[in-house]
């Protein structure tokens, strides 16, 4: 399926003037450890109410992870509004939380989505591409999790390891 980030943006702006877009500072600060063993804390969450004909739960999950290049940690964050609009309003969109590792500086996303389906679609959209043409060369990974097999998303305080013994992705895009 293409996705188209115009249309995608409109439909953000009916979200928005509807009131189903919703930001929350309350899971601002919330922490989640990769497999890896790296801290990201969470710097924004938004969320979308889904309309009655969607699913009632999200049925996937997505975290992106990567280095941004030519940008500091700060910057990105700045940054990260920018593209916003052009995914909030994709078709299965149900929330983000957007992290930074606390040590290295690296950039990762906790998507939920209706289906494994609408999280490849994003994966495979301009939105992955954009993604990777900010991204320092190697360092872009993509997990894709269904809802049932996910790492628990981001938690106040400390949070447990995610490993992919535990929590084995469904697919994984590096690049």
């Amino acid at each position: 399926m293409s996705l188209n980030p115009v249309a995608a943006a409109f439909q953000t702006m009916r979200y928005a003037l509807t009131g189903r877009v919703h930001f929350s500072q309350q899971r601002v600060g919330d922490v989640f450890i990769d497999e890896r063993g790296c801290r990201f804390r969470v710097f924004r969450y938004v969320e979308v109410t889904p309309s009655p004909d969607r699913p009632a739960r999200p049925g996937a999950v997505f975290i992106p992870r990567f280095h941004v290049k030519g940008m500091s940690p700060h910057v990105n964050q700045l940054f990260s509004w920018l593209p916003m609009p052009c995914f909030v309003g994709l078709p299965g969109f149900r929330s983000k939380r957007w992290m930074m590792a606390e040590t290295t500086g690296d950039a990762a996303g906790y998507y939920e989505w209706d289906s494994v389906q609408d999280v490849e679609n994003y994966a495979r959209s301009f939105a992955g591409r954009f993604m990777t043409g900010r991204s320092v060369p190697g360092s872009i990974q993509f997990s894709i999790y269904s809802s049932e097999s996910a790492p628990p998303p981001p938690a106040p305080g400390y949070a447990a390891t995610i490993t992919t013994e535990a929590y084995p992705p469904l697919v994984v895009i590096k690049r």
